[in-house]
């Protein structure tokens, strides 16, 4: 199933297509997973699906835009982008309220959570 396949389908259902994109070995995929997880089993948290995607080139990268691994995208953005964010095969900081980790921390993981879902609601997308 495309990319685009499974967006179409958990916006049917009212879920949110969470991507998380990652290289080979990095460091912080676990960390970033256990937060989504956590954030996700918050009682107001919005229906998730999670799919993973590798990227293994730098051609892959440019081509999707890849700022770093972890990178987590929320029904295709990426909620944590900011001006002039490299591309490329790379880790990627997160600036936090504890200071720079290697997934965002639990707090923004929650808002862009609910910036996603009202942004989709606000398209009708979500029940």
């Amino acid at each position: 199933m495309s990319r685009g396949d499974r967006c179409e389908a958990a916006s049917q259902d009212g879920a949110i297509q969470i991507t998380l994109r990652t290289v080979d070995g990095c460091p912080h995929r676990i960390l970033a997973e256990e937060r989504l997880r956590h954030a996700l089993a918050a009682p107001d948290a919005p229906m998730a699906r999670i799919a993973h995607e590798r990227v293994g080139t730098q051609a892959e990268a440019e081509r999707v835009g890849f700022r770093g691994s972890p990178t987590i995208l929320l029904d295709g953005h990426d909620p944590f982008a900011e001006a002039g964010d490299p591309v490329g095969l790379a880790c990627r900081v997160y600036r936090n309220e504890e200071g720079v980790e290697g997934a965002p921390s639990l707090a923004r993981l929650r808002a862009a959570l609910r910036r996603a879902t009202a942004d989709a609601a606000g398209r009708g997308d979500r029940r």
